[in-house]
């Protein structure tokens, strides 16, 4: 029998969620997700197309519409219709909306702060490198290679 510990997509998907739990415990504090903080650490100062933000996060549409449409209610994001495309929707970080990516960033922070405490430079490389060989196999894959 395989023993889950020394399966990488079981490691990897249980960091995840744990890292995602304790993320979302601290966004509740701001009656908001980590989807919503994901998305504020997202949206540069000169904006982002709606269309783009998806795929930055690794998000699927639907879930980023409602996402979009709880930051848009509580006054988190604006959105500016370009004049030219009406396709083309740009999204702004209003003032609460850059207050509460300050938050989002000083959460992520602290939790990656924390990780680097235990880790060395060289164990932190071999992470990457472990990371990079992952995104790569799943190229791969998809790919059929």
């Amino acid at each position: 029998m395989i023993n889950k510990k020394h399966i990488i997509d079981f490691r990897i998907r249980w960091a995840w969620h744990s890292i995602s739990r304790l993320y979302n415990e601290w966004a509740k504090n701001h009656n908001a997700t980590t989807s919503t903080a994901f998305a504020l650490l997202n949206i540069e100062k000169e904006g982002i197309l709606s269309t783009q933000l998806g795929p930055k996060m690794g998000m699927e549409s639907r879930s980023l519409t409602r996402t979009l449409k709880g930051m848009l209610d509580k006054g988190l994001i604006r959105k500016k219709i370009d004049p030219k495309d009406k396709r083309k929707v740009q999204l702004f970080l209003t003032k609460k909306g850059l207050k509460y990516r300050k938050i989002a960033a000083e959460n992520v922070k602290v939790f990656n702060k924390r990780v680097f405490e235990k880790i060395t430079k060289e164990e932190l490389e071999t992470f990457y490198k472990v990371m990079d060989a992952v995104d790569k196999s799943i190229e791969e894959l998809k790919n059929g290679n």
